[in-house]
């Protein structure tokens, strides 16, 4: 087969224009304007690698088609071609070429003389967004000269909980997605067509910034298009603050007070008995508390070893500080909520003591979700990224080394691969710190809500 020429598009370019066309066109034209990758982001591709990599021992002892280089995969094309030819039964990452659009599923089946494909995802489910890439992925093939019996979605079983070695049979479940494939098939081709006008166009689309900047994916040129956004506070809404809601809400406070926050690390590969895909496994806690109204209050800290570190340990160093009295102040008690129910199932004895806390829980979150308390200056969020620097723009989440909780996860969890000690010092130093600033953030929230009172 004759390498063929660079093509157009490839899956991931045709993904972007599908949710926007302005992101094709700047990804093509203008990469140098993309957003810096976080620490959270770059885990997240190199989880999907490694999913995709153990997803091959599904399927053992096939052959690898993927090129040397991420800008030769013409040369991947042919080598597919050729693979097929000699009669492989199994391809890894086999690229196909069509119409100037290029794409590589991750695995190639050939059983009883029929085609099959898996495209490996490292969620828990076959979301549409899979689908509508599949569908891509069979338009290419299929008119590749390539008759596909079937297309799978090989994801994560979110029910699989790990106890021993790691059962790739279970942690793994294929879902069929051929007959909505099949109904995507005009769009693929209609989309194909814009999409190749698009990347004619001398300069990028003109389009505003809205929900596709985040669904299905963050847009790594948000900071591009947000440079030319000037958004007046009134576009918010007008301020609303409902002194006698705050005060029932407040007034349901029982000293002392214990403003809690966790942080947690998860991984799509379940580690450790008990784990499944993506649980949420506490590493680490900050609790302010306050004895009294207007007392001074005091700091209390856990971060664990690493990730070996035991779940008792983080709850023992809980209960340790936090009384069997006080309302434990939080900031969307959803996740703390879930947290704690998981720990009574893992820690013998714990049921009472983490129903107490449970029971006292007071969701700071609240005043602001039901908008007792509102600025345009929150931007018409009631999170506490856009709270804290709209109330209390002296305390900034930017100023840290650390300033989010996906980065946090991600930081942690990297440990293991850190080697520098004084990297390792300052890598805890920073996670301490950005979970101190979480607690102490609702202490002044609170006392700056109660001051219009």
């Amino acid at each position: 087969m004759q390498k063929p020429p660079r093509h157009l598009l490839s899956k991931s370019t045709f993904m972007y224009g599908c949710q926007c066309p302005k992101r094709l066109w700047l990804h093509k034209f203008m990469p140098s304007e993309r957003d810096e990758q976080d620490e959270a982001q770059t885990a997240f591709f190199q989880q999907g690698t490694d999913i995709g990599l153990l997803a091959q021992q599904r399927f053992p002892n096939g052959v690898d088609a993927s090129p040397e280089t991420f800008f030769e995969y013409q040369k991947s094309v042919v080598k597919t071609a050729e693979l097929i030819e000699a009669g492989k039964a199994i391809i890894y990452e086999a690229a196909f070429q069509f119409n100037g659009i290029l794409c590589a599923i991750d695995i190639l089946v050939k059983e009883k003389n029929k085609w099959y494909a898996y495209e490996v995802k490292s969620s828990t489910s076959a979301k549409d967004t899979f689908i509508k890439d599949a569908a891509l992925q069979y338009y290419v093939i299929t008119n590749s000269g390539i008759e596909l019996e079937d297309i799978f979605i090989l994801h994560l079983n979110s029910d699989y909980v790990r106890y021993g070695p790691l059962n790739l049979n279970e942690l793994f479940t294929s879902t069929s997605v051929k007959e909505q494939v099949l109904d995507l098939q005009p769009f693929i081709k209609q989309k194909e067509l814009e999409l190749k006008t698009v990347l004619k166009l001398s300069a990028s689309p003109e389009i505003e910034m809205g929900n596709q900047c985040h669904k299905p994916y963050d847009c790594d040129f948000i900071g591009y298009c947000s440079k030319s956004i000037e958004t007046a506070l009134h576009d918010f809404g007008e301020e609303n603050i409902d002194r006698v809601a705050i005060q029932e809400f407040v007034d349901q406070l029982k000293y002392p007070l214990y403003f809690m926050d966790f942080e947690t690390w998860s991984s799509p590969i379940p580690e450790q008995d008990g784990h499944w895909p993506y649980r949420q496994v506490p590493f680490q806690f900050s609790l302010h508390i306050q004895n009294e109204p207007n007392a001074e209050v005091e700091h209390f800290e856990y971060l664990a070893e690493n990730t070996e570190s035991s779940l008792e340990d983080f709850a023992n160093a809980l209960f340790k500080n936090i009384g069997d009295d006080g309302s434990v102040v939080v900031y969307n008690q959803t996740f703390e909520n879930m947290i704690l129910n998981q720990l009574k199932d893992d820690i013998e004895d714990a049921k009472d003591a983490i129903e107490n806390i449970q029971s006292r829980f007071f969701d700071l979150m609240y005043a602001f979700r039901k908008k007792y308390y509102y600025t345009p200056k929150m931007q018409g969020s009631y999170l506490i990224k856009y709270v804290l620097p709209a109330l209390i723009p002296e305390l900034q989440y930017s100023d840290l080394a650390i300033g989010n909780g996906g980065d946090a996860s991600a930081a942690f969890y990297n440990l293991k691969n850190e080697t520098d000690p004084s990297k390792v010092i300052e890598i805890r130093n920073a996670l301490l710190e950005y979970c101190k600033l979480d607690t102490l953030a609702m202490v002044k929230i609170l006392e700056k809500i109660k001051q219009v009172i």
